[in-house]
């Protein structure tokens, strides 16, 4: 939905306001009044400035892939939506339930090759991983750009090629957590969701924007959205032609022009973030749905709505679409600049 500009407006200046209450505490943290603690482990973060999603759950996916096959890893979350508090490790028994849906992707894509933990306190998080798992040395850490009670090495910013953060505003008029030159603590940009085809002056005039608040030095690396091979519910790939999009994510515009271009929507189900999906919401989506027809979710979503629709005996009528970041030509560079930062261990 295209934003009103008088609406923006209006808000500016609680933006002003809220960006100024973010600032304040931003310096309280660089002075160290606000006191950051160091952890055991090596700390890589990757978060954003922007409300929303930016991409966060395919880059730590991709880190736990590149950095866990030479250094004991942990991935350590907050754990929004779950129905638990505290510290969680996930185990056999976890589900989106104990330790919220993004770590319980996690748990089930890399609960053999690396330790996957909620916590809301991050740094009693990684003592805790500490205590149990004293060899685990990489830690990292979902959406924590902001969570500055604890020391990071890595501090990795996304911004969406479709939402600049430099084009943004602190909430309410915007969808900034805090102001744009929060950015000068990144260490690294991965402007991702770009377009299959960028040219190398949209690329320079991008670069050149995210500099105005980032260090000068700062790299700036360009990923787009793979899509992968639908699977279904029941484990394997599937063909599809006729879909019905069910979505629970935050921004859901790009998921379903995707399936818009390959297959044939018949209709589509947009819920909140983090959805906690019913046996009602189930009901719903395979209510009068055709022979020929899928649900088709994201991962996201099957985490949490797979367990119903097993139950509901209609997991064959159900697939998702797994998704990757794709760097194209700068996976090297990529790679070689994580590598610079971590030791050089892989």
């Amino acid at each position: 939905m295209k934003e009103l500009p008088w609406i923006k407006n209006a808000f500016l200046p609680l933006s002003w306001i809220y960006g100024a209450i973010t600032d304040v505490r931003n310096f309280l943290f660089d002075k160290g009044i606000l006191h950051s603690e160091k952890v055991p482990q090596k700390v890589v973060v990757v978060g954003n400035l922007t409300v929303g999603g930016t991409g966060k759950t395919p880059v730590i996916e991709y880190l736990t892939r590149l950095l866990s096959k030479q250094i004991p890893t942990a991935i350590l979350s907050r754990g929004y939506g779950r129905q638990t508090s505290g510290f969680v490790e996930a185990d056999g028994n976890a589900s989106a339930t104990t330790i919220g849906d993004e770590p319980f992707q996690f748990y089930t894509k890399f609960g053999q090759r690396a330790i996957v933990a909620v916590c809301e306190k991050r740094v009693e998080g990684a003592l805790k991983i500490h205590e149990r798992h004293p060899d685990v040395e990489l830690l990292l850490l979902d959406d924590a750009f902001q969570h500055r009670a604890i020391l990071r090495d890595i501090n990795i910013l996304l911004n969406d090629y479709n939402r600049p953060f430099y084009q943004d505003y602190p909430f309410p008029a915007g969808r900034l957590r805090e102001r744009r030159h929060g950015a000068g603590r990144a260490d690294a940009v991965i402007v991702t969701k770009c377009p299959a085809m960028l040219t190398v002056l949209e690329k320079e005039n991008i670069i050149e924007n995210i500099h105005r608040y980032t260090r000068a030095a700062v790299p700036v690396f360009f990923a787009t959205t793979r899509y992968d091979v639908p699977q279904s519910y029941e484990g394997g790939p599937i063909e599809l032609k006729n879909v019905k999009m069910a979505a629970g994510i935050a921004n859901p515009q790009p998921f379903a022009a995707y399936l818009t271009t390959r297959f044939s929507v018949t209709d589509q189900k947009v819920f909140p973030d983090h959805h906690n999906y019913t046996p009602s919401d189930v009901e719903d989506l395979i209510k009068n749905l055709k022979n020929d027809t899928f649900v088709v979710t994201t991962e996201k979503d099957m985490v949490k709505l797979k367990p119903l629709v097993v139950s509901k005996g209609c997991a064959a009528r159900f697939a998702y679409v797994p998704v990757s970041v794709d760097f194209g030509d700068a996976e090297g560079a990529f790679t070689q600049w994580v590598a610079s930062q971590t030791d050089n261990r892989f």
